[in-house]
């Protein structure tokens, strides 16, 4: 008989926290966070999430591979999902730019349906990534971003902002009165945001889609 502690069968309310989350991010963006990006997104600390995804791991729910950041992967879900999930209808938006309203009919180019329980309430907007500065955050070239609409950004928040006019998908940092519009490749330089910049959030990205094919 097998010596060590014997797996739990029943989680704790942090555990089954940290698991849905770690399945929504899955269903979200396709592809794992990493432990930082958990914690984060959780308002945990990084060591607590570890120590619970450890404990997930140790109980056959969660596995990852030793010395890899995205490796986690979930193995039996905290409580099973739902056979049907609304689907809502998200404008995709060719354009974005100032002085324009965002869902303005001359902007939108077609529409993405997503789980509305992967994107929650309020206004949303999609737009197709360019470029490879995000990633890191796993936003590929060709991915479709899904955006809440919002004025307000938190720090670390990945946010689609008009700087001066043009429009761009950063991760947004402010400390110590400075901001910085950062991207997740290291190939890339951050872009300051000076005192006399035209700054404005116009949402906060809450889903990845990537197209067949990609």
């Amino acid at each position: 008989m097998p010596r060590g502690r014997p797996p739990m069968h029943t989680l704790t309310d942090s555990q089954v926290r940290v698991l849905r989350e770690l399945e929504a991010w899955i269903a979200r963006s396709g592809n794992a966070p990493t432990v930082r990006e958990l914690a984060e997104q959780l308002g945990m600390a990084a060591p607590s999430v570890n120590e619970q995804l450890r404990r997930l791991e140790r109980n056959g729910y969660v596995k990852r591979e030793p010395f890899k950041s995205r490796s986690l992967t979930v193995l039996k879900s905290a409580v099973p999902l739902p056979s049907m999930s609304r689907l809502v209808a998200v404008p995709i938006v060719g354009t974005v730019a100032a002085g324009c309203p965002v869902l303005a009919v001359e902007n939108i180019c077609g529409e993405v349906l997503v789980e509305e329980s992967a994107i929650g309430k309020g206004s949303h907007f999609a737009l197709k990534a360019s470029g490879r500065s995000m990633i890191g955050a796993g936003i590929e070239p060709g991915d479709i971003v899904i955006v809440r609409q919002q004025q307000i950004a938190e720090n670390r928040d990945i946010v689609v902002a008009l700087l001066d006019g043009d429009a761009t998908l950063k991760r947004l940092h402010y400390s110590a009165g400075t901001i910085e519009l950062r991207p997740e490749n290291a190939r890339f330089k951050p872009i300051c945001v000076g005192p006399d910049d035209d700054l404005r959030i116009l949402g906060k990205v809450v889903a990845i889609r990537r197209p067949a094919g990609n």
